[in-house]
């Protein structure tokens, strides 16, 4: 094979991947989107029987919560919580939203992941991986806030920005994981 010939194979790959990542990433990040309508009560697609029996966002929600006030009262705080809000007493009401299960985040970890020419044993143990890191962020993230608005009662004008941060905190590791990880399939492909 010529270099010529190479260079465009390499470019037809290249163009792939980013089709089918762009292609991944609307599909999943649109499709949980459309669900969480599906199973929000009195939003345009809301459908009783899918929302009782198959709410995985609502799973989300109390999978993250439970965790996150277990930390919140180690550190010696009273926390009560119900499906979606953690009240630390004397401290903060945190509202568990959508927008707060990192789903966006897992979103284009599976699109890049699934759309990355490696093998399936690496893809899914990165997949594994990845949405673990996520889910120990995002607990980590609501019994830090919890625990530090309970502490600095003064401050909580300046945590505002926690979304944003919590987002560039997760997709630098994201990103971090992912080079290691294209570094370890880019050197079993070649070998």
């Amino acid at each position: 094979m010529t270099q010529e010939e190479a260079k465009k194979q390499a470019n037809k790959k290249a163009i792939k991947f980013v089709v089918a990542l762009f292609i991944l990433y609307v599909l999943f990040s649109q499709g949980n989107l459309f669900m969480n309508s599906v199973m929000t009560p009195g939003s345009r697609f809301y459908n009783p029987f899918i929302s009782q029996h198959f709410d995985y966002i609502q799973g989300l929600k109390s999978a993250l919560i439970v965790p996150a006030v277990w930390i919140i009262k180690a550190f010696g705080f009273y926390a009560i919580y119900n499906e979606m809000d953690v009240m630390v007493v004397s401290g903060p009401y945190l509202r568990i939203n959508y927008s707060c299960l990192g789903l966006g985040v897992m979103s284009f970890l599976a699109a890049f992941v699934l759309a990355f020419p490696a093998s399936w044993k690496s893809t899914f143990k990165m997949l594994i991986i990845g949405f673990i890191a996520i889910y120990v962020l995002n607990v980590c993230r609501i019994a830090g806030l919890g625990i530090l608005l309970g502490f600095f009662k003064s401050q909580r004008n300046n945590f505002t920005y926690h979304h944003e941060i919590f987002n560039i905190i997760v997709y630098i590791c994201i990103f971090t994981m992912l080079y290691f990880w294209i570094k370890k399939s880019s050197k079993l492909t070649i070998a």
